[in-house]
């Protein structure tokens, strides 16, 4: 996997995947940027939330569940000191569909948090406290 990050202006750059897609990151005004995109902890939070929403949308699909939506709405706490990680993260999911199982859904949850989700896991292992919930909505 490689990606290149390239700088453009103040504190703005362009951020292109290997698989050829691209985002900008900018930071704030008062930190030299111009507010164009998201800033380089926001793009990690929103990185890892579409990890563990792709694999338990995955797990669903396996367990042939009619899902219509899916989103993940996550809130995290840095440290207030440099550098400023993210120290606790709340994912709670709100999947719909229809006949959906609160069990399926819950087991979704776990198996992405303990066994699937490389961006979680890897958070947790640099001592991250996550946490997961879920609403399951009947379309």
């Amino acid at each position: 996997m490689k990606a290149s990050v390239k700088w453009t202006d103040g504190r703005q750059f362009v951020a292109e995947s290997g698989s050829g897609h691209s985002v900008v990151i900018d930071g704030p005004p008062d930190h030299g940027g111009h507010n164009t995109g998201p800033r380089p902890m926001e793009l990690m939070l929103m990185g890892m939330g579409g990890c563990t929403a792709f694999d338990i949308l995955n797990i669903l699909d396996k367990a042939r569940a009619d899902v219509t939506d899916c989103v993940a709405s996550i809130e995290a706490e840095r440290a207030d000191e440099v550098p400023s990680v993210f120290t606790k993260i709340h994912v709670h999911f709100t999947v719909s569909g229809r006949g959906l199982k609160e069990k399926q859904v819950a087991r979704a949850v776990e198996l992405s948090a303990e066994k699937y989700c490389s961006a979680s896991i890897m958070l947790v292992k640099g001592g991250v406290e996550i946490t997961h919930s879920y609403t399951v909505v009947e379309a």
